[in-house]
C-alpha cells in the first residue's frame, strides 16, 4: 500500500450504513473491514465489536467479553477474523462462546485497531495447571464504567466447571491473585 492510498485510508469517513447503526453519541467508530459476500462491515467501536449490514446489525461484543480474536490476512488485503467471545456463567467464572469467523475483502486498520483494543482491556493474565488435565486462566480486565478491575477464571474445559477439585483450585488461585494485588 503506498502512502497516499494509507493517507486516504487513514482520513476517510466510516460507510454511510455504519455510521447509521452507531447511534449512541458516545460511541465512536474506529475501524471497519468490508465483510465479503456483500454481507456488511465488521466494526470497531469505542465500545466494542460489531457487525453491521443487510441482516447482520449485531449488538456490540464490549472489548473486556472477547476472549481471543485471530486475524488471518490474505495477500489482496483482506483475511478473517475468528472471534471467540466469553460470556458469564456464574459471578467470576466465564465460558467461552463458539468461535465466530469473519471473512473480510478489505480489512483496512481492523486487525491492528482489534489487536489494540482487547490488548487494553487485559491488566494481566495467569495460567495455571490443572491435575491431569488442561488448565485454567486467571485474567484481570478493564470494564468501562468500573474503577477496579475485574478478575475471571475462564476453565479450558467447560466440564472442569463441575469438578469440586477444578473449583477448589480455581477459588485458591484467585483469591491468591487477588491478595498480591493488596497494599501491605
Amino acid at each position: 500500500m503506498n502512502l497516499v492510498e494509507n493517507l486516504r485510508r487513514r482520513f476517510a469517513r466510516p460507510p454511510e450504513e455504519v455510521r447509521a447503526a452507531v447511534t449512541d453519541p458516545d460511541e465512536r467508530v474506529l475501524a471497519w473491514g468490508v465483510l465479503a459476500r456483500g454481507a456488511g462491515w465488521l466494526v470497531a467501536t469505542s465500545r466494542g465489536l460489531r457487525t453491521v449490514g443487510p441482516g447482520a446489525d449485531a449488538p456490540v461484543l464490549p472489548w473486556h467479553e472477547v476472549g481471543h480474536a485471530r486475524w488471518a490476512s490474505t495477500t489482496d488485503g483482506g483475511g478473517s477474523f475468528t472471534v471467540t467471545p466469553l460470556t458469564e456463567v456464574e459471578p467470576g467464572v466465564q465460558a467461552r462462546l463458539p468461535a465466530v469467523r469473519h471473512v473480510l475483502t478489505d480489512a483496512g486498520d481492523l486487525p491492528a485497531t482489534v489487536r489494540r483494543r482487547v490488548d487494553q482491556t487485559i491488566v494481566t493474565s495467569r495460567r495455571s495447571p490443572l491435575p491431569d488435565r488442561g488448565g485454567l486462566l486467571l485474567v484481570a480486565r478493564r470494564v468501562p464504567g468500573q474503577a477496579a478491575r475485574e478478575w475471571t477464571v475462564v476453565f479450558d474445559d467447560d466440564a472442569d466447571r463441575d469438578d469440586p477439585v477444578a473449583r477448589d483450585i480455581a477459588r485458591r488461585k484467585l483469591t491468591e491473585a487477588l491478595a498480591a494485588e493488596q497494599p501491605d
